[in-house]
């Protein structure tokens, strides 16, 4: 019989953060972080798989998502922050080491982790965004592209003109694409589809009501922030080196394989160079969603990391 997820409200930091957790910690623990549009639940395939097989999924709403508590609107969003409150979680399930893995922006966070944590982290492995030492440049890409298009004021705008359904919706068709989502002039991103669009066939009607529902609490207005207006924050990492294992899955038809420099990092030996134990694993149909696209490979994928690194006695 399949445990069911249990979900409980931890003061981390000053925030009340929404978990949801499954598993009884026999074989370790596995803290999933999450990207944009998403929530918890979209790890609630890998959470159930890794609790079937030994493990403690943890997976919080990011601070400002979902559940969880905004933070104060005169706070800037930081990357810091989120490697604070992955420690913090730790600390108040007395959780010694875990296993971190990130999806789209939770990435980061699970990154920047393991290069301040190394003793209290088992392994990394992400999905979809590949090792960055520098800041991103996004300067090269068209003015209708989405990231520059969601500046302060003009997704605010854009995204009000609907409901918070119809948002999430939009967003999750167009990121469920192989092209980068990019308006003509005149145009708004949430014009680029409609509700005649169909929803990717993985995912269903409620499944986006579980979406809404968590962002109808939320709003936008942290969501917008981190990863959006935060990206020319994230660290300067040129002198990195991971002393953990790190596992990096990338759907061959994830959008973001066109950000500039994606494949050549990936391709090209640059994530090599910071990251000794390292495995990269392509899935050619994969999308940005592979995690909920193509569970049962990505769970498959998943647990061969956490096997392949087994808790070293004392």
């Amino acid at each position: 019989m399949a445990q069911e997820i249990e979900h409980t409200h931890l003061p981390i930091r000053g925030l009340n953060i929404h978990i949801a957790q499954v598993g009884k910690d026999e074989l370790g623990t596995v803290v999933f972080l999450h990207g944009f549009p998403e929530i918890w639940y979209s790890w609630r395939h890998q959470m159930l798989a890794v609790a079937a097989a030994g493990y403690r999924a943890i997976t919080p709403d990011c601070r400002g998502y979902g559940l969880s508590d905004q933070p104060p609107e005169s706070e800037e969003a930081s990357w810091e922050d989120l490697v604070a409150d992955v420690l913090a979680i730790l600390d108040a399930y007395s959780v010694p080491k875990a296993f971190l893995v990130g999806k789209d922006f939770g990435a980061f966070p699970a990154y920047e982790f393991a290069l301040q944590h190394p003793e209290r982290t088992r392994g990394v492995a992400c999905l979809g965004i590949p090792f960055n030492p520098a800041p991103m440049s996004l300067d090269a890409m068209p003015e209708g592209f989405y990231v520059k298009r969601w500046r302060p004021g003009r997704a605010e705008a854009d995204f009000g003109r609907h409901d918070v359904r119809r948002v999430v919706r939009t967003i999750y068709v167009l990121f469920a694409g192989a092209e980068i989502p990019t308006a003509e002039e005149g145009q708004e991103i949430m014009d680029l589809a409609d509700l005649s669009t169909p929803l990717p066939e993985w995912f269903t009607e409620e499944d986006l009501d579980a979406y809404a529902k968590l962002y109808e609490k939320s709003g936008f207005r942290y969501p917008l922030q981190m990863p959006y207006r935060a990206i020319h924050k994230i660290p300067n990492r040129l002198d990195a080196k991971f002393q953990v294992p790190v596992f990096m899955v990338m759907g061959e038809k994830d959008y973001a394989f066109k950000f500039p420099g994606f494949e050549t990092a990936m391709r090209g030996g640059i994530m090599e160079k910071f990251m000794p134990d390292l495995k990269i694993t392509y899935v050619p149909e994969g999308g940005h969603f592979v995690q909920e696209q193509l569970p049962e490979q990505v769970n498959e994928l998943l647990l061969g990391f956490l096997k392949d690194h087994p808790l070293v006695a004392a």
